[in-house]
């Protein structure tokens, strides 16, 4: 159930950082919705981090909700902000996806 909740605080953490990326975009009133979901995600984030390291060792939590949330925004960028897709770009993606899964691998 802790990893469960760590992949949605994950999920959550690129939520957040796409609020940031759409607050760029926009002005007024609907700048204003787009910084409210931001805290919103990072607290609905933050407080599922908390709660998943309760059982899990800090480290591979840590490491994993930083890389969920890196991949993911990465991959948000590419698709929705129409970032590059470079070689580069995707192949430490592809490392640091591989390196999520080894540390779940590795932890008890």
């Amino acid at each position: 159930m802790n990893w469960i909740l760590l992949i949605i605080a994950g999920f959550f953490e690129v939520a957040f950082a796409a609020c940031l990326g759409k607050v760029k975009e926009t002005t007024g009133t609907e700048m204003m919705y787009w910084y409210i979901g931001f805290v919103v995600c990072l607290a609905i984030s933050m407080i599922l981090l908390v709660k998943s390291t309760q059982e899990l060792p800090i480290g591979t939590a840590y490491a994993v909700w930083t890389g969920i949330g890196a991949v993911g925004t990465v991959l948000f960028g590419i698709f929705v902000f129409k970032e590059p897709a470079t070689f580069w770009r995707l192949f430490f993606i592809t490392t640091l996806i591989a390196s999520i899964v080894g540390l779940k691998v590795v932890s008890h």
